[in-house]
This record gives structure tokens, C-alpha cells and sequence, in this order.
């Protein structure tokens, strides 16, 4: 599908970048843009190192501005989307949630509003989040979505709902939403990976940097939830092939496969995994002992989910390919490259 151009709103982030690096191996062009109010250009800087381009565009500006949308379309010809351009801290989101409804919304419907009009392929950055704690594991795109957690949760839903209601609306838009679990990892390279500003709000950056000296100790969040070890089951998968689920829905969009004009899709591996096996994995991985204590529950954590993918492997032809063991080994290498060593 080369000759095609991509935008990545918000892809200077951790999984904007590792798309952006996708989408290029995969023959498209990429326009870049982001208001970096969450981020630096360090990814940005990576992906250019491990796509050999030089050339790739680059735009700051604010999502929120429809007049700075418009010029991005009228000046890269964009076939399609996708919206990474959210902000994303849960706790924050429920002591400031206009703020969060405010940017996640309107950066949004700026841009379903100008692609009416100029090119009108959408793919949304969703979340398992929308599930909230499921009724039956592994969880399918049937399930109903309940009541978000969070305002940042919560405009996942929403955002969902308008693409949904606009693509039902208006003839010029195809969408898709890609409904993530729990992207971790980073690029074999070490180039690129996730680089949390402050206290990690993720739990594998948390660990990283408390291997590598920057945290003193790891809190594990209960160990009393029903399940086999105590602590919660999540459905880890691997940034890399997350990214790769991102140019399967493009490719499936711009190539007329859709079989709706808007499909949702979950991009899980479909194996639950607790955070204690994630820790334990990683100490047996990176050959080291990590320091963590259990701590009390933390609210609004679910006990368990994890994705069943077989409509994304069907459909999209994309499955989830690398080992735990790889992701962990590449998360590791990426701190302490970070580090300096």
C-alpha cells in the first residue's frame, strides 16, 4: 500500500513511535504530529534511526486547534489517521477531568470534522479499559462495556460512540477501534520504547527503573484478589506487535476489506498472565532479584482480563508473535540505554 499517506496524531509516544516505525517498513508515508506536552522528541529522533529516514515530517501542534488540523490536512495529502493524541494518567484524570475531556474529545472530532471532508480513514486508539471487569474471560468485542472507572476511561467510551455515530452518519468515514490490553516493551533496538515522565503510572517502566536503581522499591497492588497467585491477571503484549496490529487495520481499511464501515477489534496475545509472574519472568529473564513488597489494593483495579484476539486474527490477519521472555529482555535493554550503559 505504499504511495499511501499515514498521519499518527500524538506519534512521538511510546506506541505512536513504534507505529510510525511499522507503518514506514510497511511502504506508507507518515506525517508526524504531536504537541509533545507528554513526550520529548527522543522516540521521534529513534525512529528515524530505525527507519534510515531523515525525512520524515514532523508537525508540533495542538489537536485542539481545529484552524493547525486543517493546515495538516491541506498540506500532507492523508488517506488515513490514527489518533493517539489523548491524555492518559488515570488518577490525574479523576482530580482534573476537564482537562482530560476537554483534549481527548475535541482533538478528536477535530479531526473526524476535517476528515469528512479530505480523507476520511479513522483508526481510534481504544482500550480494555471500556470492559471494565468483565463477566466472562476471555473477554470478546461482544461484551458489554461498563461503566468507566475513570474520565480517562470514560472518554475512551465516548470517543468510541462519536466515531461510531459519525462513520453511521456520514458516508465519507470508515473506522476502526483497536481496543489494546497491556502494551509493554519496546524495540529490539533499544531505540525507542516508553519513557514516562515522573512516576510511571505502567507497572513494567516501574519495574525497569526499580532494576535499575531510579525507584527503591516496587509495590505489587494486592495479594488477595481470586486468582491463582493472589495479585491481578492482565494480557501483556508486546509494543511491537501491537504496532504491527496498527498496519493490518490500515492496509485493511484503505483496501476496501472492511465488511462495516466501522469494526472494533481486541489487540491482546489471549494469555492472562499476574503481575507476580510478570516480575518473576523478568528477574529470570534479566537475571537479577527486583525489590518489591506487597502493598494494599490499589481502587478501580480489576482482578482480571485478558483479550480473546481471534477476531483480529481472523479478520486482520495479525497475531501476537513475541515471547514474554523478548519483551521483558527488551523493555530491560531500553532503561539502560536510557542509563547510559
Amino acid at each position: 500500500m505504499s504511495g499511501k499517506t499515514v498521519l499518527v496524531s500524538g506519534g512521538a509516544g511510546f506506541i505512536g513511535s513504534h507505529v510510525t516505525v511499522e507503518l514506514i517498513e510497511a511502504g506508507y508515508d507518515v506525517v508526524v504530529a504531536d504537541n509533545l506536552s507528554n513526550c520529548d522528541l527522543t522516540c521521534f529522533e529513534g525512529v528515524k534511526k530505525i527507519t534510515g529516514r531523515e525525512d520524515i515530517p514532523f508537525v508540533e501542534m495542538d489537536f485542539c486547534d481545529f484552524q493547525a488540523v486543517e493546515k495538516l490536512y491541506d498540506d500532507y495529502k492523508i488517506d488515513a489517521a490514527i489518533h493517539f493524541a489523548g491524555f492518559k494518567a488515570v488518577g490525574e484524570s479523576v482530580s482534573d477531568p476537564m482537562k482530560y475531556y476537554h483534549n481527548n474529545l475535541v482533538s478528536f472530532m477535530n479531526i473526524l470534522t476535517v476528515a469528512r471532508k479530505k480523507g476520511g480513514c479513522i483508526l481510534f486508539s481504544s482500550s480494555a479499559t471500556v470492559y471494565g471487569e468483565p463477566d466472562k474471560l476471555p473477554v470478546t468485542e461482544e461484551a458489554p462495556r461498563k461503566e468507566a472507572e475513570s474520565p480517562y476511561g470514560n472518554t475512551k467510551r465516548i470517543c468510541e460512540d462519536i466515531l461510531r455515530d459519525c462513520v453511521a452518519a456520514y458516508g465519507e468515514l470508515k473506522g476502526i477501534s483497536l481496543r489494546y490490553f497491556n502494551p509493554i516493551g519496546a524495540h529490539p533496538s533499544a531505540l525507542i520504547g516508553e519513557l514516562p515522565r515522573g512516576v510511571p503510572n505502567n507497572l513494567v517502566p516501574y519495574i525497569t527503573q526499580t532494576a535499575i536503581g531510579k525507584r527503591e522499591c516496587l509495590s505489587v497492588f494486592g495479594d488477595d484478589y481470586p486468582t491463582p497467585d493472589g495479585t491481578c491477571q492482565r494480557d501483556f503484549i508486546d509494543i511491537v506487535d501491537l504496532a504491527k496490529a496498527h498496519v493490518c487495520a490500515v492496509e485493511r481499511m484503505l483496501s476496501g476489506k472492511m465488511t462495516a464501515r466501522y469494526e472494533i477489534y481486541n489487540i491482546g496475545t489471549g494469555r492472562p498472565l499476574s503481575v507476580l509472574e510478570l516480575v518473576k519472568a523478568f528477574e529470570k529473564v534479566n537475571n537479577m532479584k527486583l525489590n518489591y513488597k506487597i502493598a494494599p489494593r490499589r481502587p478501580g483495579d480489576v482482578t482480571a482480563i485478558w483479550a480473546d484476539p481471534g477476531k483480529a486474527n481472523r479478520e486482520l490477519g495479525w497475531k501476537a508473535e513475541r515471547s514474554i521472555e523478548d519483551t521483558l529482555a527488551s523493555a530491560w535493554k531500553w532503561e539502560k540505554r536510557l542509563a547510559g550503559e
